[in-house]
């Protein structure tokens, strides 16, 4: 079984997010990783499973998506992970306690109640943007407002706030399911055992929903790397897909050079 790293692919957006929101990164990527398995994963509330309701908490949202990948065969090898902020703590409790399906991760503008207080996860001055937005019920405006606060990029505006409004017309995520996210992400906390796999943190220093203090001390704690973006938001596929793209394959190249020199020796 080949347990290298990028060989095959989970994708995991973030809060009230679903996997039609990685939009123009997934071409970016499947070319960037020609020969890989690419497989985008819905969290429960959203997306394929948007009637369903989602759990309160990272463990249940984990043993979900999970059973979905397990029901699409997709971690028959294990899988690299590349995940954003709430996906990104699905990512890392799914190495946790189940290591043998994850090979690696690499985990975008994320943070955890035991490492940065709340004020730092939730940034203060998007307190009120943030409870607004949760409850507009205009989908448009709603979804304008989203892509003002996540994304620093703005010459592609109206085409993606139209996507976005499709997606959530055609796959709504509710009230409720959003709230119930947010009290999963809020409460998470893994504990202080670092996983195995090769973990790289990326962040934007642009991004004015979680302050990028929270990577920065994940990667303190645990002594990963974590390559910075100087002025990419929170969606930072979104705001630089061809960036993330470059850090993933600079940093997978020492890492399976060295996982070559380990099965020649062994043969």
């Amino acid at each position: 079984m080949n347990k290298a790293p990028g060989k095959n692919w989970i994708l995991l957006r973030g809060l009230a997010r679903e996997s039609g929101h990685w939009g123009d990164f997934v071409p970016l990527f499947q070319s960037a990783f020609p020969d890989a398995q690419i497989t985008l994963l819905d969290l429960p509330g959203t997306g394929c499973f948007h009637r369903e309701t989602s759990p309160c908490t990272i463990k249940a949202i984990t043993d979900s998506v999970r059973r979905d990948a397990l029901n699409k065969g997709v971690i028959q090898q294990p899988a690299t992970i590349l995940a954003l902020s709430l996906g990104a703590m699905v990512a890392w409790e799914w190495m946790r306690r189940y290591p043998e399906d994850i090979c690696g991760a690499a985990l975008m503008n994320t943070s955890f109640a035991d490492v940065s207080p709340f004020y730092q996860r939730l940034r203060r001055q998007s307190y009120s943007d943030f409870v607004a937005l949760a409850i507009m019920r205009d989908v448009h405006n709603r979804e304008s407002g989203i892509l003002r606060l996540t994304s620093n990029r703005r010459n592609q505006d109206e085409q993606i706030i139209q996507a976005w409004e499709k997606i959530q017309n055609k796959r709504p995520i509710s009230l409720k399911n959003s709230f119930r996210q947010i009290i999963a992400a809020a409460s998470y906390r893994p504990g202080d055992i670092k996983p195995k796999q090769p973990v790289l943190l990326l962040n934007g220093l642009g991004d004015r929903l979680v302050s990028p203090t929270c990577s920065e001390e994940i990667h303190k704690k645990w002594d990963l790397e974590l390559r910075r973006h100087l002025w990419a938001g929170h969606d930072l596929t979104l705001d630089d897909g061809a960036w993330v793209v470059l850090q993933l394959k600079e940093w997978l190249t020492p890492i399976n050079r060295g996982h070559g020199q380990l099965l020649r020796g062994l043969t």
